[in-house]
């Protein structure tokens, strides 16, 4: 058992260097330079390698990576060139709405894929369950940030029910709730389309197991084995794929984000990229 899980811990270490060494290069690599976003284009020569020189641009790729990664590994995110203040700090503000919005909008895919995947399990083989499926995969093929605008046209501009855009703070707990709405709509519909399906082809696999026909032998009805004994073993599928469903709306939502001006953490990467803010 130790064993396996210093091969398991040993294989993940290294698979996050890869990875952090691949991100960091082809961000480095990316055309563009901070130095010369920070000065603009009319900048002089001796003051853009001067700049570049404080900000250790000059140094060499390897050189600033392992620079990058003792201070990741100290606890050190590094200070950010445009705002000039510590990017660990600034994570932590962003998440204060990236995080609730993660939430918000995992809590509104699970309250629908539930109800939906049950319906299509029950009816398998029905028109119902044709249906459902061919709604699911309209889910997970219409792209978020246009399922968002139209959202922004019909609940806040025709109907002037919720906010287009912005966010207020927690110190407005419910004006801030209702900014989170919109985007978490649009964050959890093709996440909600994902676990239907999931639920469904787990429910119907379970559904042909002996104790599931032991169970209706003994007079329970469709709705019951469905809910009391199938439900409970469909649900671990449906539970791993929740957890990755998780990291991707924490992280992934940079588009919504941006389309609903949330000051969360898929904005601040987006506005990282644009002004090559590179740390």
């Amino acid at each position: 058992m130790l064993r396996y899980l210093t091969r398991r811990l040993t294989s993940l270490g290294l698979s996050l260097l890869l990875a952090s060494a691949l991100i960091f290069s082809v961000v480095e690599l990316v055309p563009g330079d901070p130095a010369s976003f920070m000065l603009g284009t009319g900048a002089q020569p001796e003051t853009l390698a001067a700049l570049r020189q404080q900000m250790g641009l000059d140094l060499p790729l390897p050189l600033r990576y392992l620079r990058w990664l003792g201070g990741v590994l100290s606890g050190d995110l590094g200070h950010s060139f445009t705002y000039k203040t510590p990017v660990g700090g600034m994570i932590l503000d962003r998440m204060q709405v990236s995080l609730p919005l993660a939430l918000l909008a995992l809590a509104l895919a699970v309250a629908v894929a539930l109800p939906v995947g049950l319906f299509a399990a029950a009816r398998r083989g029905r028109p119902g369950d044709t249906l459902v499926m061919g709604a699911t995969q309209i889910g997970i093929s219409l792209p978020n940030f246009w399922f968002a605008m139209l959202l922004v046209l019909l609940f806040a501009v025709n109907l002037r029910l919720l906010p287009a855009g912005g966010f207020p703070g927690w110190s407005h707990p419910g004006a801030a709730l209702k900014a989170l709405i919109l985007p978490a709509i649009a964050l959890a519909l093709p996440q909600a389309a994902i676990l239907a399906r999931v639920l469904r082809s787990a429910l119907v696999e379970t559904l042909g197991q002996d104790y599931i026909r032991t169970a209706r032998a003994k007079g329970l009805t469709r709705a019951q084995v469905l809910t009391r004994h199938a439900l409970r073993n469909a649900l671990i599928p449906v539970l791993t794929i929740l957890g990755m469903q998780f990291s991707f709306l924490l992280a992934g939502a940079i588009i919504i984000e941006n389309v609903f001006y949330l000051p969360g953490l898929g904005r601040l990467i987006f506005q990282a990229i644009t002004q090559r803010d590179l740390i």
